[in-house]
């Protein structure tokens, strides 16, 4: 089972910091599951321009690559502006409608302030619906007060992580097996 964990934004370090307890607790409970991590702070994604994400090469080629074969996504993301960063919505722009079709996406969302925690239903999630995505019913949404000097301080921002890694594998599994029988179904 292969899960790719996008970090939305190449600035700031909360969103980092969530995600990587979050693939962390995927380790020590998850033993047959690869984990790539596309990070923005690493990776410098060229602007959207029309053309299939087949097209690139290099690091950008294969992280979008390791996207569109990937079972399920794990999109750590900021909040700028009461909006997605720009670096996310690129990089849905880059890949085609149907890339998160038979993918389970979940979302871990870090803002300023609890102004900020709608945004993630209201501008990320229609997007992955767009794209054909099966998400995950509850996100973790984390304020700056949770996440201090690289550490998550908070036990609920704890446990709500953890509750996600067993939501989104509770739904993983689920749909891994029914597309397991559905294609049994076909005698070819």
């Amino acid at each position: 089972m292969k899960i790719v964990a996008i970090i939305g934004s190449a600035f700031g370090s909360k969103s980092r910091v969530a995600v990587n307890y979050t693939i962390n607790n995927i380790k020590k409970v998850r033993k047959d599951v690869e984990i790539d991590v596309i990070d923005f702070s690493e990776i410098q994604f060229p602007f959207a321009d029309g053309r299939e994400y087949l097209q690139h090469e290099g690091e950008v080629g294969a992280a979008l690559k390791k996207i569109m074969e990937a079972d399920g996504l794990i999109i750590g993301t900021p909040i700028f502006q009461a909006s997605m960063p720009g670096t996310l919505k690129n990089l849905f722009d880059m890949l085609p409608l149907n890339a998160f079709r038979n993918k389970v996406a979940g979302m871990i969302v870090t803002a300023g302030s609890e102004k900020h925690f709608l945004i993630p239903e209201q501008q990320i999630r229609p997007v992955l619906s767009y794209m054909k995505a099966n998400l995950v019913p509850n996100y973790v949404f984390i304020t700056d007060q949770d996440i201090i000097r690289q550490e998550i301080k908070n036990p609920d921002i704890e446990f709500r992580l953890d509750r996600f890694v067993d939501d989104f594998f509770l739904l993983l599994d689920t749909y891994q097996t029914m597309i397991q029988q559905k294609e049994a179904e076909y005698d070819f």
